[in-house]
């Protein structure tokens, strides 16, 4: 096979690529065939279970529940969570005839926070619901399944707390016996209180405070301390100096009132608890609530994220004009045609120009349709982009990259081109001669799809002028918004539609020779380097074990492409060997890939808002903190000068900013000397704060670099920074 020949082969594979990766891009983001019962932030693996023993018909109940893996320190609240926090709330989807019942509680335990003491769950939980199959259930037509859709929502804290929810679906057959998760289901019964006789207990107000008397409590806790857990909110104050006795075998505690009590029960449940057991007494108030109830909501801190979550931001003062934000989408497109992962794309589509150089009219027609297929996809990207926002999604460039599932269709899609590259295989070993046939008599759509591909493989990219013309385009009307996207697809394909109109162009180059498969070797070193920054984001989003089950399965896919080029009976058994292995693998190790980020977007939002006091200056001055809705207003309005980096894990410039000018240390020793707070906002995962504060900006992706201080308007700098670039500016603040 001639070098020429070996590039074209290449350009068959990257347009079979970009069919693959853009299925795999549908298939994560619309949740395509099947179950979504897992959804894992950084915080919290959420996991809808089931428990139907005996199947599923009338009269029967079913057990569902949500299952929250807490990671360490990290925890989520009670049905009463305390002096603050936020309890975990259901939204069920059932068929008609399914009913759903209360969450059955476990028994929480105190979680003190500072000066504050709130009731909720470290560690594992399992947050039970009764489903009642009434005789009016009956299972849609050719299917044996019941389908539970759940929407649950969450607030996870440790020192700083994230509101974050997940949509979860699961199919229970209705046949057979549903039991896995019956150790689990056990023990969450085991955790539930005990029910108390109210017989000779007493609950009474008595000035400013709640006197309980329990009677008929085990022998064996006479004598102990016990803990006590009002079902209902705001009522009594956790954190409160509290006092209990004991007289005989009549067990009582006296309860302070909130200073700002927003209920005034007639009667009130109780939980009380002693080293893992609980009993549940329900009694009747006595005597008359104080006046002046005050209606209290969240803690402020609480209220801030909450609010910043909610609100939608309202359309900032716009730099520039439209004009101005087409020629930056020109200039952004261009740029990116430099990433390590286009590049080799471009390279080897110009190359291709040598297997016919005097086609001066069959290069114009490949450039233009190349053309056509990049500005086709941005397009089409941007209105993904813009619908999805006006269904209410928090979106930003790079949204995609947000979903670990597309970073993995992306490893894999890098992994393939590499080793193509390489020499490993070649798409014609595999690809069907129809296939090939028909790509030989239609470079045109060849051409096209190789398009496709370089927005594919440029999608995890962000160039400079892409910020302001971006953010822009989510503001403007939608024409003119997906004009700005055109104008980004007509930047990147501008290199190779100007070669192809320059007749001499061709002849520029080397005629073709051995130096062609030495540089098409050497291409596949940008590729796999770019793999392995997928992997890293990966890391960012999953964890150490998403990137040790990605790095195994693309091994094992390595391998298989490796033994398929095989010849004889060896081929056969090595590469049905590792087929199998494959598929092991993949269905051991595919849940810590598709652990998707929870949706408010991910939310799985990672807008972290303090429940503790403010950290002292000292501590914030000189070193960088997780930016949070509200910290930067707090700062600002103590007179303090604050520096944020709205960053992301995906995002290459905002590495390199990092490596280079944000970690220059003499520009740190100036920021800390001017006491500059350094505050970092990560937007690797869906993130709706922090999609609001760069909306406020004016800006719909990252890299954003902002200085901020009271009573003078927020100073932006350029995506890619330099040191004399914010000297300049803090010197101007």
């Amino acid at each position: 096979m001639t070098c020429a020949r070996s590039l074209y082969r290449v350009c068959q594979f990257l347009v079979f690529s970009a069919a693959t990766f853009f299925a795999s891009v549908v298939c994560a983001q619309f949740n395509l065939g099947g179950d979504k019962t897992i959804v894992s932030t950084d915080q919290v693996r959420a996991e809808l279970l089931a428990h139907a023993p005996e199947g599923i018909s009338a009269g029967r109940t079913v057990w569902v529940g949500l299952q929250l893996r807490h990671k360490p320190e990290w925890h989520t609240y009670w049905k009463n969570s305390g002096d603050s926090g936020l309890p975990t709330q259901f939204e069920w989807s059932l068929p008609p005839g399914v009913l759903a019942g209360e969450i059955a509680w476990p028994l929480p335990k105190k979680l003190p926070l500072g000066t504050l003491v709130n009731y909720g769950y470290e560690g594992t939980v399992l947050l039970a619901v009764p489903l009642t199959i009434s005789p009016n259930f009956s299972p849609p037509p050719q299917s044996n399944k019941l389908q539970v859709g759940l929407r649950a929502s969450w607030l996870v804290c440790r020192t700083e707390c994230i509101p974050e929810e997940g949509e979860f679906l699961l199919n229970i057959p209705i046949q057979g016996s549903t039991a896995l998760n019956a150790a689990a289901f056990q023990t969450a019964w085991t955790a539930q209180p005990q029910n108390l006789s109210a017989t000779g207990s007493r609950l009474r107000i008595n000035g400013k405070a709640l006197e309980l008397i329990l009677e008929g409590l085990p022998k064996s806790l006479i004598g102990k301390s016990l803990d006590v857990f009002p079902e209902t909110a705001e009522v009594t104050n956790p954190s409160a100096q509290s006092s209990q006795s004991w007289q005989g075998g009549i067990w009582q505690a006296s309860l302070p009132l909130a200073d700002q009590r927003s209920a005034s029960p007639s009667t009130m449940a109780l939980v009380i608890t002693h080293e893992g057991q609980g009993w549940r007494v329900q009694l009747p108030v006595e005597g008359a609530w104080p006046a002046n109830v005050k209606a209290s909501g969240v803690s402020p801190a609480l209220q801030a994220a909450l609010d910043a979550n909610a609100q939608t931001p309202e359309p900032a003062a716009l730099p520039g004009s439209f004009l101005a934000a087409l020629l930056g989408a020109l200039l952004g497109g261009l740029l990116l045609n430099l990433m390590p992962c286009v590049f080799p794309v471009l390279a080897i589509k110009v190359l291709s120009f040598t297997q016919h150089a005097d086609d001066h009219r069959g290069h114009r027609i490949s450039g233009v349709a190349y053309t056509l297929g990049v500005v086709a996809s941005f397009m089409a990207l941007g209105l993904l982009l813009l619908g999805l926002r006006a269904a209410g999604e928090s979106l930003g460039w790079g949204f995609q990259l947000q979903n670990p599932l597309v970073v993995t269709a992306l490893a894999v899609l890098f992994t393939l081109i590499g080793l193509n590259l390489a020499g490993l295989y070649e798409f014609g070993q595999f690809a069907p001669t129809a296939l090939s046939s028909f790509q030989a008599k239609h470079p045109v759509v060849d051409s096209f799809f190789t398009g496709i591909l370089a927005v594919a493989v440029a999608s995890p990219c962000s160039a400079p002028f892409m910020g302001a013309s971006l953010g822009l385009a989510v503001t403007l009307p939608s024409v003119q918004a997906v004009s700005i996207f055109a104008a980004l697809g007509v930047g990147l394909a501008l290199p190779y539609l100007l070669a192809s109109f320059v007749p001499s162009f061709a002849s520029w180059l080397p005629k073709p020779g051995a130096w062609m498969q030495v540089l098409r070797r050497l291409l596949a070193f940008p590729m796999f380097m770019t793999v392995i920054w997928m992997v890293w984001i990966l890391g960012h989003q999953n964890g150490v074990d998403g990137v040790g089950a990605l790095l195994t399965l693309l091994l094992i896919l390595s391998a298989l492409i490796w033994s398929i080029t095989l010849s004889g009976q060896l081929r056969v058994v090595l590469a049905s060997t590792i087929l199998l292995i494959g598929i092991w693998a993949l269905w051991a190790l595919g849940p810590y890939l598709l652990e998707l980020h929870s949706t408010a977007e991910n939310n799985s939002s990672s807008n972290a808002t303090s429940q503790t006091q403010p950290q002292t200056q000292n501590q914030l001055q000189g070193q960088w903190q997780a930016w949070r809705p509200g910290l930067v207003e707090q700062l600002t309005a103590q007179g303090k000068t604050v520096f944020v980096d709205f960053t992301a894990a995906w995002c290459v410039t905002c590495q390199y900013n990092k490596q280079t000018t944000l970690a220059d240390q003499q520009l740190l020793a100036d920021l800390k000397s001017r006491q500059v707070i350094l505050l970092r906002a990560d937007w690797t995962r869906r993130d709706a704060a922090i999609t609001a504060a760069l909306a406020r900006l004016g800006r719909n992706g990252v890299p954003v670099y902002v200085f901020y201080k009271q009573g003078v308007a927020p100073k932006v700098l350029s995506e890619v920074l330099s040191v004399a670039e914010v000297r300049s500016a803090l010197s101007g603040l």
